[in-house]
């Protein structure tokens, strides 16, 4: 059994959300092979070395998982993209490229965080770019602590306004991008998070039918995408 989770915006001002996690890393994921969790693990990350009490007890969290033999991914998501090798190395996790492609039980199947291909937010798109640039990265790791989180906190507040305003097909996912996406990388099955839209979207690529499934976010209630011998399941589940 294989679980996969998104976008559940850790942070200590939610200890529901914190709770419902660690629960769940103690009863299903202990049974999996393997976790992979696609971005946006965390509401804000602004730094391996600025790690708070908090973080690091989620880190400890996830290594007992790991040493209790379940493989456990992390990718990168929009409001976490600063995670490194020394969180991963805590965790006892595996930092996974965005996009990557995985085997399940012999498929192909892409993983994404999915905020790549709302390419119809061109002024997301324009910030994405520059901030995931190298360059930028190592200024923004190297700038002092305080600084880096005012800047988390104005970006994070700047988001959330341009987000309200902006009409939904916006910020969703360009439909065009997700053939494209699948073809490049010679897979059927997209797997991704971001949007905070749970569905099953059915589709084509070359004549052959595909599926794009999108991961839920953890806010009223969790979700986690279990695949087994019986194919791909998603369900919501209280966080209490």
């Amino acid at each position: 059994m294989i679980l996969l989770i998104s976008d559940l915006h850790l942070e200590e001002e939610r200890p529901d959300i914190t709770r419902a996690f660690l629960h769940f890393l103690e009863t299903r994921a202990s049974q999996a092979e393997a976790l992979y969790i696609l971005g946006d693990f965390f509401e804000v990350w602004i730094g391996d070395d600025a790690m708070t009490p908090f973080q690091r007890s989620i880190a400890q969290a996830l290594r007992t998982l790991s040493d209790r033999g379940t493989r456990i991914y992390l990718m990168h998501g929009n409001r976490d993209f600063m995670l490194g090798e020394r969180f991963c190395r805590a965790a006892g996790c595996e930092l996974l490229a965005d996009p990557s492609v995985v085997e399940f039980d012999g498929e192909r199947v892409l993983l994404m965080h999915g905020d790549s291909l709302c390419t119809r937010d061109q002024g997301y798109m324009r910030l994405r770019r520059l901030l995931r640039n190298p360059l930028s990265l190592f200024i923004l790791r190297n700038l002092p602590l305080s600084t880096r989180r005012k800047l988390a906190r104005k970006l994070r507040n700047e988001s959330r306004t341009q987000t309200r305003m902006k009409a939904s097909d916006i910020v969703d996912v360009t439909a065009e991008e997700v053939p494209r996406a699948l073809a490049e990388h010679g897979a059927l099955t997209l797997i991704h998070g971001h949007t905070h839209r749970p569905a099953v979207h059915v589709l084509q690529v070359n004549g052959k039918p595909a599926r794009r499934i999108v991961l839920g976010d953890w806010d009223s209630q969790g979700w986690a995408l279990q695949v087994d011998a019986s194919g791909f399941h998603q369900a919501p589940f209280d966080l209490s």
